[in-house]
């Protein structure tokens, strides 16, 4: 008891000394907060990507490409090839037919209303089953297209990030001009990135005549996945691979992901040195100024270990203060900010929002953590280490 009773007054003064230190201690505390804003400011990028490919998809909704493709881009399907698809096991069925979409993924150019600069957006032909599969979109703006008519509904997202994509306007494709009829939100999916028409009309258009890519399909449950995808990949008919939404959207958001955490981790590690060393001068100099209080301490009888954890703490609420600081601004600067970046498996934009999640923030806080408890166990040691008869001669 008489240890920590030690502990609470040796800190308690030493935190009322703070104002005395103010440049030292608000050197410290900016610099750390700045390493915060970007840690978190840069993750929260990787995260809402990530969000953006992985959101839309279900447990019971699966993708089938032509056996070998690593993307909708490098595969191709014929109509029949589609129809045993529909016809296969597990595959959920309503009122309107199987929740089965053959679709067509191609890329157009367009450009950016921040830059004006052209960027590859997806154009994707789907059939009336897309909206059974994908059971999120909704049509927030106008109406969905009419079948068999040069007509497109767009993505909030692709609306928000390329020009020309407006409810009303005529968008001109090679040779032919669609109608915008319809804008459409998908839980921030990437779905949003895209602009939807009939794959009926777009396949004369780019001269796909009966062929699609890609069948996206709902399942009864997500336990039917197995017996779906043991029937495709045993039928001699077609030959195909079946993959989950999830685990295919996962894996498509890992390139990007990972370069962008790893960018990110980068520099927040040297920020963090930068940060670290005015740490630890910060904490050298107050252990410097209270040479005289410290061995008047010691002279008193107090123990070198109190001495140790006042150093320690006033470091970490230094840390802790610059990690809030840091977090908070990062949440307001960059949580919800639209951007778009490049797929590189697709070689398509995907429109997305940062992400500044609780994990991250938390992330962030740690960080700051990591350094203030650096930054303060060398000055700590050395305060406790000081000799009460050198201090003394201080005074």
């Amino acid at each position: 008891m008489n240890w920590l009773v030690q502990v609470v007054e040796v800190t308690g003064f030493a935190l009322q000394t703070l104002l005395t230190r103010k440049g030292a201690s608000a050197a410290t505390v900016i610099g750390i907060a700045g390493v915060v804003a970007v840690l978190v400011g840069v993750l929260s990028i990787g995260q809402g990507f990530r969000k953006a490919m992985t959101v839309s998809a279900t447990p019971d909704s699966v993708i089938v490409l032509r056996s070998g493709a690593d993307s909708e881009m490098m595969s191709g399907l014929s109509r029949d090839e589609t129809r045993v698809i529909a016809d296969a096991p597990g595959v959920a069925r309503g009122a309107s037919g199987a929740a089965v979409s053959a679709e067509l993924f191609v890329v157009i150019d367009l450009p950016k209303r921040s830059t004006g600069t052209d960027a590859n957006v997806p154009l994707r032909g789907v059939e009336a089953g897309a909206f059974e599969v994908r059971r999120n979109l909704e049509i927030v703006q106008g109406r969905n297209f009419e079948p068999g008519k040069n007509e497109v509904i767009v993505g909030a997202g692709a609306a928000v990030e390329f020009a020309g994509l407006d409810l009303g306007k005529t968008l001109r494709v090679g040779q032919n001009d669609w109608l915008v009829v319809g804008i459409f939100t998908a839980e921030g999916g990437i779905a949003e990135s895209e602009i939807w028409t009939d794959a009926g009309v777009l396949q004369p258009a780019y001269r796909r005549e009966d062929s699609f890519q890609v069948v996206y399909a709902r399942l009864t449950s997500p336990e039917a996945f197995d017996a779906f995808k043991d029937a495709l990949t045993t039928d001699p008919r077609v030959n195909v691979k079946v993959l989950r939404q999830t685990d295919y959207y996962a894996d498509q958001s890992s390139t990007v992901y990972n370069m962008i955490t790893g960018l990110g981790t980068l520099i927040a590690s040297l920020m963090g040195l930068g940060a670290l060393f005015g740490a630890l001068n910060t904490m050298y100099t107050a252990v410097s100024s209270r040479t005289r209080e410290i061995a008047t301490l010691r002279a008193l009888g107090f123990r070198a270990s109190p001495v140790v954890f006042s150093v320690m703490i006033e470091s970490m609420v230094l840390a802790f203060l610059g990690g809030g600081i840091g977090s908070a601004g990062a949440y307001f600067a960059f949580d919800g900010f639209r951007a778009a970046t490049m797929n590189w498996q697709s070689f398509s934009q995907v429109a997305f929002a940062f992400e500044v999640s609780p994990s991250l923030l938390l992330q962030g806080m740690l960080y700051a953590a990591g350094i203030g408890l650096v930054g303060g166990l060398f000055p700590a040691i050395r305060a406790a280490r000081l000799p009460i008869s050198v201090a003394l001669r201080e005074l």
